[in-house]
């Protein structure tokens, strides 16, 4: 008796695991990696566009999501070395490839209040005129609240 007891409380438990389980559980899953551009009349930098060293710039990039952004980060680095990133379309004239001395390294990581699905990165930076002249890249990030990320980067170069 024992046995059948036991038994008939595991029956009703699997049933009860079995009833509550579902694949549609309400909740939808985020697919879709937040967008970034540059291409509009006010995104700064363009592809190969020259900053003159001691000036100050407001770089300006469109990020958007289907659901909320969470973060996003400007980066600015040397390209003495020639080398690339996955996503640059515009093919620009490089200075031959030379060794960093002093140059201009910049990154910073924002984060966005209120989960908004647009945002205009709005970023004030002034080139520092001790920094070596030559090909950079501009990188812009932008996070998703589910953590999907989306980058761009395009070559710059500084100039005196």
């Amino acid at each position: 008796m024992k046995f059948k007891t036991s038994y008939l409380h595991l029956l009703v438990a699997f049933l009860f695991l079995a009833s509550s389980c579902s694949s549609d559980d309400g909740i939808t899953i985020d697919e879709e990696k937040p967008t970034i551009t540059i291409n509009y009349t006010d995104g700064f930098p363009q592809a190969c566009q020259e900053l003159t060293k001691g000036e100050t710039y407001t770089f300006k990039a469109q990020v958007t999501d289907n659901r909320a952004l969470a973060a996003y980060s400007l980066e600015i680095h040397h390209n003495f070395d020639h080398h690339t990133h996955d996503d640059q379309g515009e093919v620009c004239t490089l200075d031959p490839i030379k060794d960093a001395f002093n140059p201009m390294m910049f990154l910073e990581n924002y984060t966005l209040e209120d989960a908004p699905t647009f945002y205009e990165l709005n970023i004030s930076i002034t080139i520092p005129n001790d920094v070596d002249t030559g090909d950079y890249h501009c990188a812009y990030s932008v996070t998703d609240e589910t953590g999907w990320q989306s980058r761009t980067s395009i070559d710059i170069k500084i100039v005196d």
